[in-house]
């Protein structure tokens, strides 16, 4: 009995289990690839709750007049010869996305988000040209959450540590994520973040990365995992959170 005790214990420090709860699913820009979806669309917000999903990742940056939209690229694509960053709210959200709805701003996407009481928002904000631009966004962003009463279910993730820095002064109570792959778990601790939200690659790189988040008390994000192979090794490894564009897949590996 002690011997198996013994093992156990061992295979939580090597990070090949844990004792952590079952992994929970985040939908990559939300559940997209998918019949009339579309990345980061209100549609893909909604079919990543109705498919179950803990989470819905989505992508927010600030307009030159000082909204807040929600794309991914630093631009609308083919025919823009302006980073959003310089267009203003009214010509982003011109634009149609592949399955026809228009990009949403930020109220709107959280607005679509109340709907959802079970479904968690994870809020991106992209690296934006200069801190202070990124200074604003982030108070834009908190200020709104908080005004719509999701502040318990909201997260927040960004490349940019400055960002993740701000987020955490203006809402200590968050959960905070970085994504730049470059912080150990220490480092992040110190920095008073909920852990690391890193490729799947760079776990690879530093194999014990999930088993110090876990002992720091850390949690741990992995993303963007779509291949089933990758998926099932690192829900064996107890991460917290695997973040996805194939979420019924991964909800199927997660509850067998």
């Amino acid at each position: 009995m002690k011997k198996h005790i013994f093992i156990f214990w061992l295979l939580v420090l090597m990070g090949t289990t844990s004792l952590s709860a079952q992994t929970k699913v985040v939908a990559h820009r939300g559940y997209w690839d998918t019949e009339g979806s579309a990345q980061n669309s209100l549609t893909a917000l909604r079919k990543a709750a109705e498919v179950g999903c803990w989470g819905s990742e989505f992508d927010v940056w600030m307009t030159a007049d000082g909204e807040m939209v929600v794309f991914h690229d630093t631009t609308l694509g083919e025919g823009y010869d302006r980073p959003i960053v310089e267009m203003t709210a009214a010509e982003v959200c011109a634009h149609t996305l592949s399955n026809g709805e228009r990009v949403p701003t930020l109220a709107e996407y959280l607005g679509e988000g109340l709907k959802y009481p079970d479904l968690h928002l994870v809020l991106e904000l992209k690296p934006h040209p200069t801190q202070a631009q990124e200074a604003e966004a982030v108070a834009k962003c908190v200020q709104m959450v908080e005004q719509m009463g999701l502040a318990e279910r909201t997260d927040y993730i960004s490349f940019s540590l400055a960002a993740c820095r701000e987020f955490h002064r203006l809402a200590p109570y968050a959960k905070v994520f970085y994504l730049n792959n470059n912080l150990s778990p220490k480092e992040l601790k110190a920095e008073g973040f909920a852990g690391p939200d890193y490729h799947f690659a760079i776990y690879e790189l530093h194999p014990r990365w999930l088993s110090q988040s876990r002992r720091l008390g850390l949690e741990t994000n992995v993303w963007t995992v779509n291949a089933e192979s990758v998926m099932r090794k690192f829900i064996r490894k107890g991460v917290d959170y695997l973040t996805t564009n194939r979420p019924e897949e991964a909800l199927r590996l997660t509850q067998k």
